[in-house]
């Protein structure tokens, strides 16, 4: 199957596997969290693997424990698959997503703007709702392909977080596949590479800056490491991600 049809299902994916109606406030701060697991290759039950295809290869996880915390480890090897999380809260009233995460290198040749070579070692994906009857017919269609091929719809919008080769942190990446996903540059290059790095971004905030208006609901979110493009081999970690109402 095309890559760029891949790409849709992928997106189509996160939001399909859960309902945009569920949870409560308290689930993203106490549920899930990969710090209070054990070790091993159980993933808590609140994340859900999610594949792209039957014939595409799928990234690896296990919980391992790396200086003391059990995190979440990722191997891609020129596979592309997410787990995710359903968003069972209001993100008005919790705004900042913090999280860190780890890289043991970053992917040669890797360019989130070209869609031969959009891959990152690691990504953070918000899924969100929308009133899809507003949009240009170049974006509805990309909705009706996404649906004939992955019978999943896909979401009104998709932010992502991505480590970048060398574009600058803050830089806004639209998708080479739809205007519908745009990607904020959260990390940038190989100096950080092996080092975890502790981030706080305030996806409100940035989902305004990407799409220009205000954000629906959020219906899911998600952790993906992807070398499906490039073909290479990358190992990542992600600690806990935990949604809050205050900046420190």
């Amino acid at each position: 199957m095309h890559k760029t049809c891949l790409a849709f299902i992928a997106i189509a994916s996160l939001a399909g596997f859960f309902p945009a109606e569920t949870g409560d406030a308290a689930t993203p701060s106490t549920t899930g969290l990969f710090s209070t697991s054990k070790a091993g290759p159980q993933i808590p039950s609140e994340w859900k693997p999610i594949k792209l295809s039957d014939s595409k290869k799928r990234t690896t996880h296990d919980l391992v424990e790396d200086e003391g915390t059990v995190v979440l480890h990722a191997v891609a090897q020129g596979s592309a698959s997410a787990l995710g999380h359903v968003a069972g809260f209001d993100l008005r009233q919790r705004p900042i997503v913090k999280w860190r995460w780890k890289i043991a290198q970053v992917i040669d040749g890797a360019d989130n703007s070209v869609a031969a070579k959009e891959d990152s070692p690691v990504r953070l994906l918000f899924a969100f709702d929308g009133d899809k009857s507003k949009l240009p017919p170049r974006d509805r269609a990309v909705f009706r392909m996404s649906k004939r091929l992955s019978q999943r719809e896909l979401p009104y919008a998709t932010l992502m977080y991505v480590w970048a080769n060398d574009a600058a942190p803050g830089t806004v990446i639209e998708n080479p596949h739809t205007r519908r996903v745009q990607m904020i540059v959260a990390s940038s290059g190989a100096a950080g590479a092996g080092q975890w790095q502790v981030l706080s971004r305030n996806l409100y905030a940035d989902y305004k800056t990407a799409f220009g208006e205000e954000p629906g609901k959020l219906i899911a979110y998600g952790v993906m490491s992807d070398t499906d493009n490039t073909g290479a081999a990358v190992e990542a970690w992600y600690g806990d991600i935990v949604f809050s109402g205050e900046e420190h």
